[in-house]
């Protein structure tokens, strides 16, 4: 196991992007945050904490989606299935889709489809944590990125949340 990010560089990297969102959406007004299940919502978590920090008094509309009957591969077994909670519309408004790891991006096309299904955005976004931009299989790429990392196709990139794993890290799993 190699460690990608420890505790403190995976909170300045969330930090940094929390700015980066801030920056293009200042008044976060028309802007709604959707982190994916189940693994991207500790993420997404995050951001909208230190949002609210930056941000103190901001509306921020928060929601979590489930892709689990939008994926593509689905057949192949039963998957657990994780609530979707988007208690406000989507139409016409700059949507942020938050996860923690882009791989192949078939997670995130599952996800572009199920948000058509609560109305259809002004502008959808992508911001991720780490991008493994080597093992693409769709056109997906993110408009926000922790890190950036090589990787081959045997490696598993592994996000530690404290609430889930007991400690903070990403690592590369061999």
């Amino acid at each position: 196991m190699k460690t990608i990010l420890n505790e403190q560089q995976l909170a300045i990297t969330i930090q940094r992007l929390t700015h980066q969102v801030l920056e293009n959406h200042l008044n976060l007004e028309n802007t709604v945050l959707i982190g994916i299940q189940p693994r991207g919502i500790y993420f997404s978590d995050r951001i909208v904490a230190q949002l609210k920090q930056q941000v103190p008094g901001a509306a921020i509309r928060y929601g979590r989606l489930d892709i689990t009957f939008y994926r593509d591969d689905v057949r192949k077994g039963l998957h657990e299935l994780n609530k979707t909670d988007i208690p406000f519309s989507i139409e016409d408004k700059n949507v942020i889709l938050i996860d923690d790891v882009l791989y192949t991006g078939r997670t995130i096309r599952a996800a572009l489809d199920a948000l058509l299904d609560f109305g259809r955005p002004a502008k959808v976004e992508l911001c991720i944590l780490i991008d493994r931009r080597f093992s693409r299989q769709l056109p997906i790429q993110a408009d926000y990125t922790g890190k950036s990392i090589d990787s081959i196709i045997t490696q598993k990139v592994k996000v530690f949340w404290k609430e889930k794993d007991g400690k903070e890290e990403v690592a590369l799993l061999e």
